[in-house]
């Protein structure tokens, strides 16, 4: 095929209305990639995408973001439980700041987990941008 016939199908094709949630989820997904309060949130609500909160079980009764899951990094089955995790989902990872999910995400990529999204400035960026809590 010439080039220029295979640049025009290439084009045709990424616009085309059968153009896969796969290939949004592979564009908008860097392993590890830092995301800040709007990509969260845009993003929380999409198939097959989760947040996964880790903070403390107190923390999380005290507020979360709806729909969330709870997974305490600290936990000492944390290692365990990221095993049993859905390796076909993207996670949207948060602590409260950013250290903890920066810890969380880092694990998880070892782990082989390599959807996972980090959302640095954590629940008190979401607090603060007015965002609704579940309690």
């Amino acid at each position: 095929m010439k080039p220029i016939l295979l640049s025009l199908l290439v084009v045709l094709l990424g616009f085309s209305p059968l153009h896969s949630e796969a290939a949004d989820v592979k564009s908008v997904v860097t392993p590890g990639k830092k995301i800040k309060v709007e990509e969260f949130d845009s993003l929380r609500t999409k198939p097959n995408f989760q947040v996964l909160d880790v903070r403390t079980a107190d923390e999380f009764k005290s507020g979360h973001v709806a729909g969330a899951t709870n997974l305490n990094v600290h936990d000492p089955e944390f290692a365990k439980k990221l095993a049993a995790l859905d390796k076909s989902k993207t996670y949207l990872v948060h602590c409260a700041r950013g250290k903890r999910s920066a810890m969380a995400t880092e694990q998880m990529l070892k782990a082989g987990l390599t959807n996972v999204l980090d959302f640095t400035g954590g629940f008190e960026a979401w607090i603060k941008a007015g965002k609704p809590v579940e309690k």
